[in-house]
């Protein structure tokens, strides 16, 4: 099917947004939704299929966001519905333990060698959270350290020097989180080993963890430096210098998880970290995190151990089931699913970024596997500081003008875009003429 290129009215997404306004604050349930930060009105789906959305009017857009990443098999992935529907005949929930529960888990250990055991959750933000309450408890100190640009979820020693939404609002952090939390999270640059040991070297023997992004999705996608003639790679010197200074290093992989490689950036980079957070991809599209690693950690939790933690839809069946389908998947196909993810990704990005450089629009762009940025600066972005000097009224004239051709990225400059297999040539395609046009727009100002 070709995709639609030129949008018409939207008028029936604009009811809707005047309605939801009377209902949310901004008319959303997560910020990163609204628009304010490029301009237009967002439409409003009703339903989505493969590398398509759907919205009230009509109007079908080529989807590079995929829900913010769990997408990673197209929208309504046959084989995932399947599964959730016959779950759901059996109940959505039953508050009790189901044989599904470790059949996901063995797949997800299956795929993540540093997770010898792990928990179920409903969220991201929950993961991250629980695997800080753990490093904690496994050290007795109380710092965390966290870099600049990367998002962990809105728990609040988290939200300090955030990405995401934080970045995208200008917030610097968050109203509600008291100086007292907020003072026991470091927040360095990214990308700069130096400054971690000088954290370190300023407070010997009180950081319980350093926490990160290892490819940071949350203020555009920025992958970590590799080894340089007399120097480690970023992440081979972070995990040397957590063990050394006897910190836990937590790889957050909710976005990068079965993203980037099957074991996600772990994978990828060949990393053993202590705890490993994961969601999106995870399952299949409905709402679950994971936050798992060493046995000796893990075993902390009750009601084996003292670190409380507990979700009355963790591990849900029908999350379950639309995991258990989506990693299934992953694994079956795993030898022609990223070729192809790589393929097409490298196609649509520099596609476009040639379009820029033949109009002389200064772009960068990053890419790893099937997430990446096209960044509105001269480049090199290898940091949240040079992210930030993006011009970010020239991406937001470069939305709406993508958005009116059909094709719906991140509503923010700082926020990675993501593919599905369900992408192809044609999508790929019309998204590089679509860009042809809209980098004039961009231009224009």
């Amino acid at each position: 099917m070709s995709p639609q290129i030129a949008v018409s009215s939207r008028t029936r997404s604009q009811a809707l947004q005047q309605r939801a306004e009377r209902c949310f604050p901004g008319g959303v349930n997560s910020p990163v939704r609204a628009f304010r930060a490029v301009g237009g009105e967002p439409p409003f789906i009703e339903r989505a299929e493969g590398a398509y959305l759907i919205d009230a009017d009509g109007n079908r857009y080529i989807d590079c966001f995929g829900s913010w990443g769990p997408m990673i098999l197209g929208h309504a992935f046959p084989p995932v519905v399947e599964a959730i529907q016959r779950a759901a005949r059996n109940s959505a929930s039953f508050g009790a333990s189901t044989a599904a529960e470790a059949d996901l888990a063995e797949r997800v250990m299956a795929c993540y060698p540093a997770i010898e055991k792990m928990r179920f959750v409903s969220s991201g933000t929950e993961a991250t959270m629980s695997a800080i309450r753990l490093a904690r408890a496994a050290t007795g100190r109380k710092i965390i350290v966290k870099f600049e640009g990367c998002y962990h979820g809105h728990a609040d020693g988290l939200l300090v020097k955030a990405g995401s939404g934080v970045a995208t609002f200008g917030i610097p952090g968050s109203a509600g989180v008291p100086e007292e939390i907020a003072h026991l999270t470091l927040a360095l640059p990214y990308n700069d080993l130096s400054a971690a040991e000088a954290a370190f070297a300023a407070h010997p023997g009180a950081i319980a963890a350093v926490i990160l992004e290892p490819v940071v999705g949350n203020a555009g996608c920025i992958p970590p430096l590799p080894a340089g003639v007399s120097a480690p790679g970023y992440l081979a010197g972070l995990r040397s210098l957590t063990a050394r200074e006897g910190a836990l290093l937590i790889v957050d992989e909710v976005m990068t998880g079965f993203r980037v490689a099957l074991g996600g950036a772990t994978e990828l980079y060949r990393l053993d970290p202590d705890l490993i957070t994961l969601g999106k991809i995870v399952g299949g599209g409905l709402p679950v995190g994971v936050f798992g690693g060493k046995r000796r950690f893990m075993d902390l939790l009750a009601p084996l151990g003292p670190v409380y933690q507990a979700g009355t839809l963790s591990g849900n069946p029908l999350a379950m089931a639309a995991g258990l389908a989506t990693v299934g998947y992953l694994q079956e196909h795993a030898t022609e699913v990223y070729p192809r993810l790589e393929a097409t990704s490298k196609a649509l990005a520099e596609g476009a970024a040639r379009e820029a450089a033949s109009v002389g629009i200064p772009l960068t762009t990053n890419r790893v596997g099937s997430m990446w940025t096209w960044f509105f600066t001269p480049g090199p972005v290898t940091n949240y500081e040079q992210a930030a000097t993006s011009d970010t009224a020239a991406f937001g004239r470069f939305h709406r003008a993508m958005l009116d051709r059909g094709i719906w990225l991140p509503p923010s400059q700082f926020e990675a875009a993501f593919i599905s297999t369900t992408h192809g040539d044609a999508e790929v395609q019309a998204t590089i003429a679509a860009a042809r046009e809209a980098l004039k727009a961009a231009q224009a100002g």
